[in-house]
């Protein structure tokens, strides 16, 4: 917190380093969750259906519980680390407390779905594919826009308007 206050956010080269590589590991993350995606599925409701309840055509046998638990177990740990670390840097950008908690929420919101929409086409319903390609494309617009503003805000994000406090008075944390 005191990088921020004290301006030495923007200044420290360590802290500039640590940001810029975890962002390239982000990226690297969030490229191989894409490839992953789109090579098991499109985002066309028809190929979503197809890998969670199966499709003969193409011998794909359905997604099982015990395939999607160790799925999810997994995901749900790692999903909310790189979560906690991403919004956590939200913190210190400087933008509106409003507009902050929108980027904390949206990301762990579109996580659950990506992750809970697949559980819901396998033992729910079909129409839970809409859900997960929403989850997915919002999920990969979030953490892209994190990553993004992190990064911003180490190198040309002004500590003057951290928490709200900027040239104008009218804007309160």
């Amino acid at each position: 917190m005191r990088f921020v206050i004290t301006g030495e956010w923007s200044r420290n080269r360590l802290l500039q380093t640590i940001v810029t590589l975890y962002a390239l590991y982000v990226v690297a993350l969030w490229l191989t969750n894409a490839l992953l995606y789109f090579q098991k599925m499109s985002l066309s409701y028809a190929s979503v259906v197809g890998y969670y309840l199966g499709n003969e055509e193409s011998f794909l046998p359905p997604r099982s519980y015990q395939g999607l638990l160790e799925v999810s177990h997994f995901h749900l740990f790692a999903m909310g680390m790189l979560l906690l670390v991403l919004t956590h840097l939200m913190l210190f950008v400087p933008l509106r407390p409003r507009t902050k908690a929108w980027l904390i929420a949206v990301p762990f919101l579109s996580g659950f779905l990506d992750e809970g929409a697949g559980w819901g086409v396998r033992f729910l319903h079909p129409g839970f594919a809409y859900l997960k390609i929403a989850g997915f494309l919002l999920l990969q617009t979030s953490l892209a826009l994190l990553v993004g503003l992190s990064l911003w805000s180490v190198f040309a994000g002004s500590q003057a308007h951290y928490a709200g406090r900027g040239s104008d008075p009218s804007r309160s944390p």
